[in-house]
């Protein structure tokens, strides 16, 4: 059986700018992503790999072509629909962590529910709490915690309201080594234990390693995917992209 789609492009194209001074960040995308796996985006500096996130997450408008999370082509919603699929249908997990620095840890991985009115699953709660291991610090605000248990903590917010899909734009980026590798290993499990479609932008081959997929881009295309990557195989594919030699 084929593996069903959480998100997908068609003819893609991102444009910044007009007349001579235009410059596609993706020029012809088409994408598949599947559901239930964990997909790398890399790239060199300015190859698209952002906007492709952005754009796939429906917080960058397209200049042609067509994007889709689920069935839903996101190009065809109106601003007040578009926002609502974001808050139901996508979770987000950044490189700043992106916590309200007054809220305790609880009430920060509570918040997307409380803007949309929902009431919590406490037993889906309980089990993402243990999965990143923060039982013993939701009383405590972020600036109580490590770098490492604040991503967790914004890990956990992307996770509770049981997203089609989550966005994470280079994750362990202001972590060191350890912490990423713990984070790394959440996101993994999420793949593995709860079945969720994680896609991350990243330029660190460590990171990629964990994916069952990575996707590179260079000058707004994807030129290459790595399936099963290891650090080793990401790296040399890396290498020939920046010595041009793709």
């Amino acid at each position: 059986m084929s593996t069903p789609v959480a998100a997908s492009t068609h003819a893609l194209r991102k444009v910044y700018g007009k007349g001579e001074a235009s410059v596609a960040a993706l020029d012809g995308i088409d994408l598949d992503i599947g559901a239930g796996q964990f997909t790398a985006i890399m790239g060199p500096s300015g190859s698209g790999k952002s906007t492709l996130m952005h754009c796939l997450a429906g917080l960058d408008e397209v200049t042609d072509g067509r994007v889709a999370i689920g069935g839903t082509d996101l190009t065809r919603l109106k601003e007040k629909a578009l926002t609502r699929l974001r808050r139901d249908r996508v979770g987000f997990v950044f490189q700043a962590f992106n916590l309200i620095p007054t809220l305790t840890a609880k009430e920060n991985i509570l918040l997307p529910l409380a803007i949309a009115g929902r009431r919590t699953d406490d037993e889906w709660f309980d089990l993402v709490i243990r999965t990143v291991g923060l039982e013993d610090r939701l009383a405590h605000r972020p600036s109580e915690l490590s770098g490492g248990q604040q991503q967790r903590v914004a890990c956990a917010r992307a996770l509770v309201s049981k997203p089609s899909i989550i966005f994470a734009d280079e994750p362990t980026g202001n972590l060191d080594s350890t912490s990423g590798a713990e984070v790394l290993g959440f996101l993994r499990r999420c793949v593995d234990e709860f079945e969720q479609t994680i896609v991350m932008v990243t330029h660190d081959a460590v990171a990629a390693a964990h994916t069952d997929r990575v996707l590179f881009l260079a000058d707004g295309r994807i030129v290459d995917e790595l399936w099963e990557p290891d650090r080793e195989l990401v790296l040399e594919r890396m290498l020939a992209l920046s010595d041009g030699t793709r």
